[in-house]
């Protein structure tokens, strides 16, 4: 119990700095420390799994849009519902021949507890249920108001999809494609785990040096995944929560887990080579690597809660997945961690596999890195971001898209159904804008706003409550009128002839809510307006979101080193190494290149665009998190009166091994996505691993030794009044 003896210094205790105590108390009370760490994981995890139940797979709309309203007012107004699901019959020759067949399987659906009702070609004889080639229809089923649409759903599907008889059936619809990737993503996870954690054990052994500190990082990363868990479904009680913010839990889990150890294992075999006692190691490691954990994990929660300036709930969910991971990692590196180094003292090193010392040196290959750039700066300078703009070059041709039912693996039954949709049903996706007329005018001024409508070159027909309208000209009655007026509110569908989410559906948008409406209001809603909504509303927040990235780096990294003009250079170099990583991602993924890399998925010939912020913003939260690491040791070597030359030698040799063992071990967490069936989650995954692994080689051991020796004094630089500032409420001081 050598550890437990109380050290000469422990009496100035109260005159120690707050993570100082910080580390003192951990230290002392040890046992109790990791016992209630290792506990509250436990009631974590029993607690957390219950967030699987709540998860959705929506939320990539703008709640607040147009296109949300007049979807609220066709369901609450009109009394039309979306099918829980659509049936794709294909019938061995004529689906009028094999009509028998289908009409039993359909009677028995419609017999399905929960359904309320099934309209079916076979029913109706409407022709565009019935497919060009004459083998295949579909069957729209409607549930009961009460129906639980998930249970009944899959129900339908286990039951009558695949081959039924003589015909194949598939099942589609928003359930049913929610259902699917609910299922996609849990497999995924499981995977994508089988993968990653083997190969980081592996190569934290080989880091670390020893296999008992290699065993440290996970259980961070454990009590941070289930605590996260447990934050996410007390969140989903209140609101809604993606399915695949998951990912992020697992993936930011084991990545923050592992960088914040191997921060806190390296100083504290530094202060115990310096010959220090375990209790005083460990308060001295706190004290100063727990302070960098600490800045470190604020700016990782400040930079992902720029995800809630969003209002659709997929984004929101990474932020909420982010800021709980975050602030649960530290928790667990300023506590369970110190915790284990106070119980293991010198045994951290325990089971070697590395000769020689363990203890970082004070040169090496890192600092001779630093000072050959330092030697060059303006030529690596210029050359690292030719380099850098050069791959962000393809983010220029972005085309932003948005996630269905082709962002699942090929074979999956959805995706299958999707493809006969296509293949049999020419144009299906070219679903009808919803226009909502509020308080309109006379039966004779809507038929003339359709008729204007239906004469765009785009517009297939118009329906009205009265009639059906092409080019201009009344063509038939509106064969069920009961769904087009409530009151004095009056609903108007025009089918287009292009596809929805594609510029040339968004630009026919535009051209219906150009067209004055004889109303006092008019809302157009519908596959294209939802997507125009959500594009829109992402991008009158992007600056809100660039703004509060910038206000926050340029406090926190103020507050940390006192300087002005180091933040704004991280800032710059962040944002240039994160357009890179999305012009690759571009590059990739809009044109289907390096599918030996990241697996066979569907060519869309477009990007998500939700998925490309969920990169920007994640990728910038772990460069701040290296940005801190790297700058905490050239700041504190400065401070002790180190040239700016030195300092940051020096403060690259301590930091450089850890920050590219870091890179490497997160970019084989969020490379693990790739192996996911999910298209948006292999994009997030590549988009992370590249960005990560640029600011790791590029920005931290190139741009940055080199910024710093053309800047010289200037980095240090700030006015009177802010060093004052930074004197009294500095996070670097003592």
């Amino acid at each position: 119990m050598a550890s437990s003896t109380q050290s000469p210094a422990q009496p100035a205790a109260q005159k120690r700095p707050p993570f100082a105590r910080l580390g003192a108390f951990v230290a002392r009370y040890r046992w109790p420390v990791l016992i209630g760490y290792l506990i509250s994981a436990v009631v974590f995890g029993i607690f957390g799994v219950q967030v699987f139940a709540n998860l959705k797979t929506e939320g990539f709309a703008d709640p607040g849009g147009e296109a949300a309203r007049a979807a609220a007012y066709v369901q609450d107004e009109f009394g039309v519902n979306d099918p829980v699901v659509v049936l794709i019959i294909q019938t061995p020759t004529d689906v009028d021949v094999d009509a028998p067949a289908a009409t039993a399987l359909l009677d028995d659906v419609a017999a399905t507890p929960g359904v309320e009702s099934v309209v079916s070609y076979w029913s109706t004889k409407a022709p565009e249920l019935r497919s060009d080639s004459g083998r295949t229809a579909q069957a729209v089923v409607y549930a009961e108001p009460d129906a639980d649409l998930e249970k009944l759903s899959t129900d339908i599907v286990d039951t009558y999809t695949g081959q039924q008889g003589d015909l194949t059936v598939y099942a589609y619809g928003g359930e049913v494609i929610g259902n699917a990737f609910t299922q996609q993503i849990s497999g995924d996870l499981a995977r994508a785990e089988s993968v990653a954690v083997p190969l980081t054990v592996i190569l934290l052994i080989f880091v670390l040096g020893s296999v008992v500190a290699a065993g440290l990082p996970f259980l961070v990363a454990l009590g941070t995944i289930l605590g996260s868990f447990l934050v996410l479904y007390v969140i989903s009680l209140f609101t809604d929560v993606s399915v695949f913010s998951l990912n992020l839990v697992t993936g930011l889990g084991l990545a923050l887990g592992i960088d914040y150890s191997l921060l806190i294992i390296n100083r504290f075999r530094e202060e115990l080579a310096a010959g220090k006692a375990v209790p005083d190691a460990v308060a001295a490691t706190v004290n100063s690597a727990g302070k960098t954990v600490f800045v470190s994990g604020l700016t990782v929660v400040v930079a992902l809660a720029a995800l809630l300036f969003f209002p659709q709930f997929f984004l929101r969910s990474f932020g909420y997945a982010g800021m709980a991971v975050s602030i649960l990692a530290v928790i667990g590196a300023l506590t369970a961690i110190p915790a284990l180094l106070a119980i293991l003292g010198p045994r951290i090193n325990k089971f070697k596999v590395r000769r020689g010392d363990l203890t970082p040196k004070d040169d090496g290959g890192w600092a001779r890195l630093a000072r050959f750039v330092m030697r060059r700066p303006w030529p690596v300078m210029i050359a690292s971001i030719a380099v850098l703009l050069v791959l962000a070059a393809p983010a220029i041709g972005a085309v932003f898209g948005q996630v269905d039912e082709r962002a699942l693996p090929a074979d999956s039954p959805v995706a299958q159904a999707g493809q006969v949709l296509r293949d049999e049903f020419p144009g299906y996706e070219n679903s009808p804008f919803e226009i909502v007329l509020i308080d309109a005018g006379s039966a004779e001024e809507v038929r003339a706003y359709a008729e204007q409508v239906s004469q765009l070159p785009e517009v297939e027909r118009v329906t009205t409550p009265t009639d059906v309208i092409v080019d201009g000209q009344v063509v038939a009655p509106n064969p069920d009128p009961s769904t087009w007026a409530s009151g004095n509110n009056v609903r108007v569908a025009a089918v287009g002839t292009v596809p929805p989410i594609d510029p040339a559906g968004e630009q026919l948008l535009a051209d219906i809510r150009g067209i004055p409406a004889p109303a006092s209001e008019a809302l157009v809603g519908g596959v294209a307006a939802d997507w125009a909504d959500a594009t829109q509303s992402i991008l009158d927040r992007f600056w809100w979101v660039i703004l509060w990235l910038a206000l926050t780096t340029l406090v926190i990294l103020f507050l940390y080193t006192g300087s002005l003009l180091i933040p704004v250079k991280a800032f710059v170099l962040n944002l240039l190494s994160l357009s890179a990583a999305l012009g690759v991602l571009v590059w990739v993924f809009q044109d289907g290149r390096l599918s030996w890399l990241t697996g066979d998925y569907t060519v869309t010939g477009t990007v998500d665009m939700s998925t490309l912020v969920l990169v920007g913003v994640i990728a910038f939260a772990l460069s701040m998190d290296y940005e801190v690491f790297m700058l905490s040791r050239i700041t504190e070597e400065h401070a002790a009166g180190k040239s700016t030359t030195d300092a940051v030698a020096f403060g690259l040799q301590r930091t450089g091994r850890i920050i590219t063992a870091a890179a490497l071990l997160i970019a084989i967490v969020f490379a693990s996505f790739l192996t996911s069936g999910a298209t948006n989650i292999k994009q997030l995954g590549l988009g992370v691993t590249v960005a990560i692994l640029l600011d790791a080689t590029i920005v931290r051991a190139l741009l940055v030794p080199a910024f710093m020796r053309i800047a010289g004094g200037a980095n240090w630089w700030a006015p009177s009044w802010l060093r004052k500032v930074h004197q009294r409420v500095g996070l670097q001081d003592g």
